[in-house]
């Protein structure tokens, strides 16, 4: 990797574990889940639309709209606004904590649809190791207080959903570029969320840092990391470029303490370990994709340890390498 290479992936890894500081800082300053969830999907969607057409990304579409709306629902319209939701309850590190957990619940979940992907060895002990941290967080750090239960249940309800999103685009829409149905998404997203954002609309102007908020996640974090993130994956491939999706919860982390003041205590940090290490041993316990296997058998995909953006950055590396292996 050369010097911009590291720059794209350093922009990239830092970019995708902001979503959750700026999210806090919102709904800090009055605005609806909803509301934040709807606007960010509006200011992504309008500026990949036009780089979606350049590239001929949408062509495709139109057969597979039901495929498409679902994901929309499961990735984007109900964790979005769940997420901001929890976030009104629970600390933005807690809540990157909880998101953590999406390559565990995909390992649950192809149990049930993929027999052959049954857990078995350290997988299994990487499952019940990560879940312990779930367990940790929930019954030590949050036990005993409803409000921040309900938040953190709702955090890892939209886990599940970013979960089922990779599983339905496997099955469903592994064969287009990627950029289209993310595009789409985001533009379905905007219809679905308009109603419940109108209806929640705040009463007086919102602050500069509500506005801040809303553009950075909106341009940064939904829009300009693709962008970015489709660079790596030019210059670097696309195996090393889903590296940084091990590193978004911790810079969530990091920035709930240095800039919101949040003090996550001994559960929490054991939370975010027992998840992590069980991530990793649940997906199969290598070093993370592409500092050896891209090196000795190629580019493969892999399931990324993070949510949210990470996890749609999960679809962008597992079509490409699925595109890539088609080409004569």
């Amino acid at each position: 990797m050369d010097r911009r290479a590291w720059l794209l992936f350093a922009a990239v890894s830092l970019i995708w574990g902001l979503p959750y500081f700026f999210i806090r800082v919102a709904v800090d300053e009055g605005l609806s889940p909803a509301v934040i969830a709807c606007t960010r999907c509006v200011l992504g969607f309008v500026v990949l639309l036009p780089l979606a057409r350049r590239r001929g990304a949408l062509s495709g579409l139109r057969s597979r709209w039901r495929a498409v709306l679902v994901y929309t629902i499961v990735e984007i319209a109900l964790p979005f606004p769940l997420i901001a939701w929890g976030e009104q309850r629970i600390a933005s590190s807690l809540a990157a904590i909880l998101i953590a957990a999406v390559p565990l619940i995909i390992a649950v979940i192809l149990v049930r649809l993929e027999p052959s992907e049954r857990p078995t060895g350290r997988r299994l002990v990487g499952l019940f190791i990560g879940f312990a941290g779930v367990v940790a967080l929930l019954g030590l750090d949050v036990a005993g207080r409803p409000r921040e239960l309900a938040g953190a249940g709702a955090v890892l309800l939209a886990a599940v959903g970013y979960a089922t999103g990779p599983l339905l685009v496997r099955r469903r829409l592994q064969d287009l570029d990627p950029l289209g149905p993310i595009c789409a998404s985001f533009g379905l997203a905007s219809l679905l969320l308009a109603p419940l954002a109108v209806a929640s609309a705040p009463d007086a102007v919102p602050s500069l840092a509500a506005v801040f908020s809303i553009v950075v996640l909106g341009l940064l974090c939904s829009a300009l990391a693709f962008v970015l993130f489709f660079a790596l994956i030019t210059r670097i491939g696309p195996s090393r470029a889903s590296v940084i999706t091990y590193l978004n919860p911790v810079v969530a982390v990091a920035l709930g303490v240095a800039l919101l003041g949040e003090r996550p205590g001994a559960a929490a940090v054991a939370g975010l370990l027992l998840i992590l290490a069980g991530s990793w041993l649940a997906t199969g316990g290598r070093l993370p994709p592409g500092a050896v296997a891209a090196l000795r058998r190629g580019p493969r995909a892999s399931t990324p340890v993070g949510g949210d953006d990470a996890t749609r950055a999960f679809f962008v590396v597992d079509n490409l390498n699925r595109i890539e292996r088609r080409r004569p």
